[in-house]
């Protein structure tokens, strides 16, 4: 059986308020083109689809066009389970159309997905956190454990009215426990699989990932995954790498973009798995291209970054600039710098020494003055004509008022 295991597309998201629709949709293109070209039996994706738990239309719409072309008229299934980003009810709506496309989805860890066809494929057999699945008279069982929040782990773990007794208190405990309950369901003449949206202890993250931990509450230790697994498909981290104490087996597929300045050194990935019941898993890294890469430019005064943009002016990255300068820089200076490169994300000034004791002298006279004074210097400098007296006196009694509030 060939798995291609990917996560974290994160459909919808922004950086610093930009778009990064047209990057994602020419991944899911490329993405598409790989499952083929690897004539792939089972797309895995391990949460986290979407950005928010309402996305914009146009993320969901990539979303499916992406897993019909996946399907190949239904020949191919592919399971997405949600991440903590997603919202399960919303990601799951489409559930029964996606059904003849072989599309499996999992909302949470106490989903039981309905058996029979998926478009050219089964379910035979299915309960709360595990499917078997038969894909060209393969079969495999996969243990699904989408983002198991605390809510969501007790629901599966305990009944109503049991005794607190019996109740583990750590996380961890406790998802070993789901863990050691689903387990049975393996078997020899089986590919055993598991996918799941979660923070391995030892995984480094990369600085864009939404918290799913309370005070390292939500770390979970590696050995908390069944050994019989064959693989483990996680989401959630999106730095690339296999989760320590796991000999191998659980590993993150990372988020398929850079999406944040702080993952520009990792190199972006899916995942290939080839395997046979009873054997160990062949896992091969598939590399992505970046699409538009994040770059930080360090400059020397505003004449350099200046001449900087004009010379990338065509070129298509996302910048972060950093200006070496000893006095303010003025608003014309910006908006020229954003004429010549459009994708100039933050221009922060870098001030030497002595402009930051300038800087806090400057302040410490701010202070002295009244508020008035500031109120029509700036009132001046934003429309070209000085603030009627009227005006200024209404403002400074709304003030008052609400001193004494």
């Amino acid at each position: 059986m060939k798995i291609l295991h990917t996560a974290d597309w994160h459909l919808g998201k922004h950086l610093e308020g930009a778009s990064r629709l047209e990057e994602q949709e020419s991944f899911l293109k490329d993405f598409v083109a790989l499952a083929e070209q690897e004539q792939v039996d089972l797309v895995i994706i391990a949460g986290d689809v979407y950005d928010a738990s309402n996305p914009p239309s146009k993320a969901e719409s990539l979303f499916y066009d992406a897993l019909k072309s996946l399907s190949k008229e239904g020949e191919r299934m592919t399971l997405v389970i949600s991440g903590n980003h997603d919202n399960p009810e919303r990601l799951v709506a489409a559930g029964p159309l996606a059904r003849d496309h072989g599309i499996v989805m999992v909302g949470t860890p106490k989903t039981i997905v309905e058996t029979g066809a998926y478009g050219q494929c089964q379910v035979v057999a299915s309960g709360e956190g595990y499917i078997e699945i038969e894909i060209r008279g393969e079969r495999a069982v996969v243990l699904t454990v989408p983002y198991p929040s605390e809510k969501r782990l007790n629901e599966v773990l305990y009944k109503e009215g049991d005794d607190d007794e019996v109740r583990l208190e750590s996380y961890t405990d406790r998802i070993h426990a789901l863990f050691s309950q689903l387990e049975p369901h393996f078997r020899d003449d089986t590919v055993n699989l598991v996918v799941s949206h979660l923070f391995a202890m030892g995984s480094v993250e990369a600085g864009s990932e939404r918290s799913i931990q309370l005070g390292g509450s939500y770390i979970l230790d590696g050995r908390c995954f069944p050994e019989k697994a064959q693989y483990i498909a996680l989401g959630h981290i999106h730095k690339p790498q296999v989760v320590p104490g796991t000999g191998g087996k659980a590993r993150y597929s990372g988020s398929p973009l850079h999406y944040n300045k702080k993952e520009i050194g990792f190199e972006k990935q899916c995942l290939l798995v080839t395997v046979k019941a009873g054997e160990e898993a062949i896992v091969t890294s598939l590399p992505l291209p970046v699409y538009k890469p994040i770059e930080i430019w360090h400059c020397k005064g505003v004449e350099e970054a200046i001449l900087k943009a004009a010379e990338n002016s065509e070129r298509s990255c996302w910048v972060y600039l950093e200006i070496e300068t000893d006095q303010y820089i003025r608003e014309d200076e910006i908006k020229q710098i954003r004429s010549l490169k459009k994708d100039v994300l933050e221009i922060m000034p870098r001030f030497t020494t002595r402009e930051i004791d300038n800087a806090e002298t400057d302040m410490d006279r701010f202070a002295e003055q009244p508020f008035d004074v500031h109120f029509k210097a700036f009132y001046e400098k934003e429309r070209a004509v000085a603030p009627s007296e009227e005006l200024v006196a209404c403002l400074l009694s709304i003030m008052e008022v609400g001193e004494d509030q």
